[in-house]
């Protein structure tokens, strides 16, 4: 299981170390792609699967599902880890998700997110603020 947060830097290449915990559970290659909220999803590559299959069975008759079908698989990119846990990551996911030079890196169970260190500071305490009536919310419908 992906958990904890951590914040790297992307080097000149566009390469970036994956924390040395996320490393063993990735394995060699994984895939990464448009995230929501505006950061970026980093899937090992079984975890992928399993979405894109999910995905692949909805309906193309309607128009959001062939939509976000889109956003997820036509941005999508296989990319390989190399020896030393660092792994490229492509310049349209880069400038989708507004990356600079520090990123922060979240485990979130079956993914790993991929965050401007900006905005995940924003978007961590809006949510921090809201947790309460989160909670609530997942507790009325049994998730909590």
């Amino acid at each position: 299981m992906l958990l904890g947060q951590y914040t790297h830097t992307i080097d000149d290449k566009n390469r970036i170390s994956l924390p040395a915990k996320f490393r063993k559970e990735v394995g060699k290659k994984v895939v990464i792609t448009h995230g929501l909220d505006n950061c970026l999803f980093l899937y090992p590559l079984g975890e992928w699967e399993k979405i894109a299959e999910k995905l692949a069975g909805l309906s193309m008759g309607q128009a959001d599902t062939r939509g976000f079908n889109r956003f997820m698989l036509a941005g999508a990119m296989d990319v390989d880890v190399d020896a030393v846990g660092r792994m490229l990551i492509p310049e349209h996911l880069k400038s989708f998700a507004k990356l600079d030079k520090e990123v922060v890196l979240t485990g979130v169970h079956n993914r790993i997110e991929l965050w401007n260190s900006t905005k995940w500071a924003e978007y961590k305490r809006k949510i921090e603020s809201e947790a309460d009536t989160l909670a609530q919310k997942l507790g009325e419908v049994g998730a909590f």
